[in-house]
């Protein structure tokens, strides 16, 4: 999945936690963004959904955050759960997704996410192809709205996030298909 995806999923889902507390809502629904993308800075940092991605860990952390933020709810602890959150819904959807090769619609690679408490590569999935695929876009798609239309500043994340998307999506297998030495490490 495209981080975007990710990004979107953890707005959503933040959002609809939000309608708890509405006050809440702007820092929830933020961190979650923010949250969504996080684990996919391994791809700069480290390896890709290895380094950054922790299935068990986030999950581990978020479940105890969000008890701290239902009893006492406030901005930070809100953000906190909302990012863990987000970031373990990152790491765990990933496996949904294609391989970490260059053209994942091969599915020559097996790698869907690295479970560091097995040692071991969890296998892809493939319910979304590719980042980037028709699917991809359409989960975007489907998950921008709602954020977008919850208003606020999220609002614009969300749809520059879809407006990052679309394009990535409409390019993404063409060009690596035609031209595989650019995006080549």
């Amino acid at each position: 999945m495209m981080a975007t995806t990710h990004a979107a999923m953890g707005a959503a889902l933040a959002l609809a936690a939000a309608r708890v507390a509405p006050d809440l809502a702007a820092p929830a629904v933020l961190a979650a963004f923010c949250g969504g993308l996080f684990p996919d800075l391994d791809a700069v940092v480290g390896a890709h959904r290895r380094t950054l991605h922790h299935p068990e860990l986030y999950s581990a952390l978020a479940v105890p955050a969000t008890g701290v933020a239902a009893v006492y709810p406030v901005s930070v602890t809100v953000a906190v759960a909302a990012f863990l959150g987000s970031a373990a819904l990152h790491s765990v959807s990933d496996v949904l997704g294609g391989g970490l090769g260059l053209r994942p619609w091969i599915e020559d690679d097996h790698r869907g996410v690295y479970l560091h408490t097995q040692g071991r590569w969890a296998r892809p999935r493939r319910w979304i192809r590719y980042d980037g695929a028709p699917e991809d876009l359409v989960l975007v798609t489907a998950l921008t709205i709602p954020v977008s239309l919850a208003g606020g500043p999220t609002r614009w994340l969300a749809l520059a996030g879809l407006a990052v998307s679309v394009p990535y999506a409409l390019f993404r297998k063409p060009l690596t298909e035609r031209y595989p030495g650019l995006f080549e490490a």
